[in-house]
């Protein structure tokens, strides 16, 4: 009998260790059957904590480092939003998944769309809760005042169930898009699934983009990629792969997953990213020219099946995060505060969270400390009593973060100071 052979192994061993070996031995007895999902072999999800509706007055927090917040809803009705670009003269500009773009003017969201999106921004169903395909990021060029430049990320459907990932650029005329083209469009590939993007200038003018999914360590393949972009979607030829055989020259690094925060860092310039792993192993990376960071031959987390992910943590020649996840947040968005409204906050970075530890009604919003050689200090959970989804995080020109509520009903919430 297996019991009596282990039995016989563990003699002497305490009782605590025994039961410990007994139950491993003998198929984990103790456990739960889980079920799984059949069409794509993941468990089902609990049905998590129960849904909370947003307050309608102003809620006081203490925080971890002595400083009072007010958090204030700004807008309701937002139908998924992805990310919010702020425009000099006081309005914003709020993607949603569904392909609208919208505008708050004097905290009143316009109940008309913005004019100018494609109208073939892909229209499936887009408000599942891992959808990432729709209308994505928006930036704003860093001459807007000269170009009156707005770029954006969709999916654009080929036809059929096919799909691919674009970059939008059109002119801002005061109340709507004008002259709208795509200025770089990924290659076809599978349905529009994991492909979320984001977008950031960097310093010297460039664009970057990301973009999820594919074949991550496939130089021939955008996805698993984020790419250097010319302002007007061209590749710009100091690239790090722009003159290597078999590599798309928009290449600028390889080996993420599904990346779906990005921001540029106020006083290096350097570019930071963040990618949901799979169960566990979520990241934050400094983005350096050429490098590879490992997905999927490298990874902190396991697979949704249970399963570590990989067999190495690290290995010569990937890049390893400086912050990750286990088990994952479901990290999404990312900003660096910079101002003085909230300065007990000066210098920390900010990334919101659509689910902690695969339970739904977890999204929170998290800050991050870091010293001064980007080490990793301390973390705090924010608006947890919330229990929303996270999908973006901004600092806005009143030196206020912004957040995004990835919900059917969405909301920005403004985080102010409780004086």
């Amino acid at each position: 009998m297996k019991g009596s052979r282990l039995l016989r192994r563990c003699a002497g061993f305490g009782l605590a260790v025994l039961a410990a070996l007994l139950v491993y031995e003998l198929g984990g007895l103790a456990q739960q059957q889980v079920p799984f999902d059949k069409t794509y072999n993941i468990p089902v999800a609990p049905t998590g904590l129960p849904r909370v509706a947003l307050p309608k007055q102003p809620v006081v927090y203490d925080t971890a480092e002595g400083q009072r917040i007010r958090a204030v809803v700004v807008a309701h009705g937002l139908t998924y939003p992805w990310s919010v670009a702020f425009l000099p003269d006081g309005p914003m500009l709020v993607t949603e998944r569904t392909g609208k773009l919208r505008i708050i003017r004097n905290g009143v969201l316009d109940p008309k769309p913005v004019a100018g999106v494609p109208a073939s921004v892909y229209a499936g169903v887009s408000g599942l809760p891992g959808a990432v395909h729709g209308l994505m990021d928006i930036a704003l060029h860093p001459r807007f005042q000269e170009n009156r430049y707005v770029y954006f990320t969709y999916t654009k459907p080929l036809g059929g169930d096919r799909s691919t990932t674009a970059l939008a650029r059109g002119r801002w005329n005061g109340s709507s898009l004008e002259n709208v083209k795509d200025i770089f469009v990924a290659e076809s590939g599978p349905p529009a699934v994991q492909s979320g993007s984001r977008i950031a200038f960097g310093g010297d003018g460039s664009l970057f983009m990301t973009i999820s999914g594919g074949s991550a360590q496939e130089p021939a393949n955008y996805g698993g990629k984020v790419l250097r972009l010319n302002d007007d979607g061209t590749a710009p030829q100091d690239n790090p792969f722009a003159a290597r055989a078999g590599f798309k020259p928009e290449i600028y690094s390889l080996g993420h997953r599904n990346l779906l925060g990005l921001a540029v860092h106020p006083k290096t310039g350097a570019v930071w990213e963040n990618e949901n792993g799979p169960n566990g192993g979520d990241e934050i990376n400094i983005i350096l020219p050429g490098r590879n960071y490992g997905w999927p031959l490298v990874s902190l987390g396991r697979t949704y099946q249970g399963p570590w992910q990989s067999e190495a943590i690290s290995h010569a020649g990937y890049e390893q995060p400086i912050v990750y996840w286990m088990p994952a947040i479901a990290v999404s968005g990312m900003a660096f505060y910079t101002g003085n409204k909230l300065p007990k906050w000066k210098g920390d970075v900010f990334v919101g969270s659509l689910r902690f530890g695969e339970i739904p009604g977890t999204g929170h919003l998290e800050r991050i400390l870091f010293d001064e050689k980007n080490e990793e200090l301390r973390r705090e959970w924010l608006l947890a009593d919330l229990r929303q989804r996270i999908r973006d995080v901004r600092q806005g020109p009143d030196e206020l973060l912004y957040v995004l509520t990835d919900d059917a009903d969405g909301a920005l919430i403004r985080i102010e100071p409780a004086q």
